[in-house]
């Protein structure tokens, strides 16, 4: 009978083993953010893909939030340390992140937004949203939409990757209304002080703006309360920010970064992970504006005056939005163009 109860023990011991051995998922991904949850921008959207790829996926993520620059890289070393199959950097710096995957050849990483440079390791991928078109949109509704002919934006600091915000949105709205003035305030790459997001934007208003367009993270929710503030109107920034001050925010640019973190870890799960670039645009439901959700926070808070102008707005982005589509018609890349003499006015 002791017999008996050795071997019943021993095979439920295996048992478990093995019920716990396929309980838990054999790859691991980290996913490391510029700053911490809550901005209501660029980090929550990453975080959405973490949760639906622990949700949906046989892997188990961590995300792992830093406080900022200086942080970085630590960050990125003890992931490594650690054992990750797949280390993503979201946001973080290029060459930094060329650098690892250059020191660790055997290590997974990837991007889930983009990295600057003419070539990536073999082991290192970076996916594009490529936000120039859909910022364009939002720029014509600001080109239209304005009272003063002044309009500006709020930007987290001066690289490709945030003036490809900043420039689709001017072309936006020098389309529709060549006169109006287009003032941009950098933040010194600054995204987690909503703070000095605030006082930039206070600044901008005062200069006779009506309408901001804040691409700077965290720091972009000291904007629109600034909007608020002054009775003005903002434009928000990868996620919809439309509800955050209704009937101050006019839409949202959309950058899913949800998708394209989820995607880079199905990809590593599925054995498809390849290094080097892609892009995913408005055509690929990665990138728009949050009207096309249905969103209308602005439509039932806004002042009666510009609603009105709503219908006639939706109809010419829908135009334009067709045309760019179909390349019958150009937005400028600030990625891989030199700077057009019309946008440097």
């Amino acid at each position: 009978m002791f017999l008996a109860m050795v071997l019943s023990c021993g095979l439920f011991a295996q048992g478990t083993s093995e019920v716990q051995s396929a309980a838990k998922p054999e790859k691991t991904v980290a996913v490391i953010i510029p700053s911490p949850l809550g901005d209501r921008s660029f980090c929550d959207s990453a975080n959405k893909g973490v949760e639906r790829a622990n949700k949906e996926l046989p892997v188990s993520v961590d995300l792992i939030e830093t406080q900022g620059v200086h942080e970085h890289e630590s960050a990125m070393r003890s992931a490594i340390n650690k054992g990750y199959g797949l280390i993503l950097g979201v946001g973080l710096d290029s060459q930094m992140m060329i650098d690892l995957a250059k020191e660790y050849p055997d290590q997974l990483f990837g991007s889930p937004s983009e990295l600057y440079a003419d070539k990536l390791p073999d082991n290192l991928a970076s996916l594009l949203i490529n936000v120039n078109k859909s910022s364009f949109l939002a720029g014509i509704a600001a080109g239209l939409l304005t009272k003063t002919n002044k309009v500006g934006a709020v930007c987290g600091g001066d690289a490709p990757g945030i003036n490809q915000f900043y420039y689709g949105f001017k072309q936006g709205v020098l389309e529709v209304n060549p006169t109006c003035k287009v003032y941009v305030n950098y933040l010194g790459f600054d995204f987690s002080n909503p703070t000095l997001g605030k006082e930039s934007a206070i600044a901008l208003y005062d200069e006779g703006c009506d309408i901001l367009y804040q691409v700077c993270g965290l720091s972009g929710e000291g904007v629109l309360a600034a909007a608020a503030e002054k009775n003005l109107y903002a434009i928000g920034v990868d996620n919809v920010q439309d509800g955050f001050y209704p009937g101050h925010i006019i839409t949202s640019v959309i950058k899913r970064v949800d998708n394209s973190t989820y995607e880079l870890i199905d990809e590593y799960v599925k054995g498809d992970f390849k290094g080097g670039f892609r892009t995913l645009d408005m055509e690929d439901g990665c990138t728009g504006l949050s009207w096309d959700t249905g969103v209308d926070d602005f439509e039932k808070n806004g002042p009666a005056d510009m609603v009105a102008q709503l219908p006639a707005i939706k109809a010419t982005i829908a135009k334009y939005r067709t045309d760019i589509l179909s390349g019958k018609f150009h937005v400028y890349n600030a990625l891989t163009e030199p700077l057009w003499d019309s946008l440097k006015k």
